[in-house]
């Protein structure tokens, strides 16, 4: 058998094992929750190449963002030129900057009780909860609580939950984990963030 005989009959056993797979899937009938988790950069950018991938598609978006305040981000520009996307910025900036616990409790709380109008609404098929995690690794707001707010969406509604050290109940809910691992980064040669990149 040669060689491209042999990568033929590789493919078409490769080809029958997935369409197996696929035809033994099902559809849930209700909107997925994903966890971008980790230590390394790409979480939020992940999640809104899932909102672009939603907006493709006429779905209706919504974001809340936790911690990042008024900092000025490339995506929140672009998404406020494209519409189409209802965004909160609920946070009060990173929580080394704030320096107030009380407050910070107060605005992940507010926060979350927006998110959560959002996904039991009905009105949004993704709603992107940006740097939750944060505020759970804080002690912000508690898993219990959180899960308690994802069980109550709308069957419609997806979520997807940003930011790093996501909680072990959070990621045994979950639907979906990806974990962003650091390998190397510009901040560690002292290279500060840069636009367009980094926010």
């Amino acid at each position: 058998m040669s060689d491209a005989e042999k990568h033929n009959a590789e493919m078409k056993a490769l080809q029958q094992t997935q369409r197996a797979k696929i035809a033994e899937a099902g559809d849930p009938e209700r909107g997925l929750v994903l966890v971008h988790t980790g230590d390394g950069k790409g979480k939020s950018s992940s999640a809104f190449g899932v909102v672009i991938r939603a907006l493709g598609w006429g779905h209706s978006v919504g974001v809340v963002q936790f911690i990042k305040g008024t900092w000025i981000t490339g995506e929140k520009q672009f998404f406020d030129k494209l519409g189409g996307v209802t965004w909160h910025t609920m946070g009060e900036g990173f929580t080394w900057d704030t320096q107030d616990r009380d407050r910070d409790v107060a605005a992940a709380e507010t926060a979350f009780a927006k998110a959560r109008t959002m996904m039991e609404s009905g009105d949004f098929d993704l709603v992107v909860l940006d740097e939750i995690n944060i505020a759970l690794r804080y002690d912000y707001l508690t898993p219990e609580a959180v899960i308690a707010g994802l069980e109550a969406r709308h069957p419609r509604c997806g979520v997807i939950l940003t930011g790093r050290d996501a909680p072990q109940a959070i990621c045994d809910y979950a639907d979906l984990v990806s974990e962003m691992r650091e390998v190397k980064h510009p901040y560690q040669a002292g290279i500060k963030a840069q636009r367009g990149v980094d926010f």
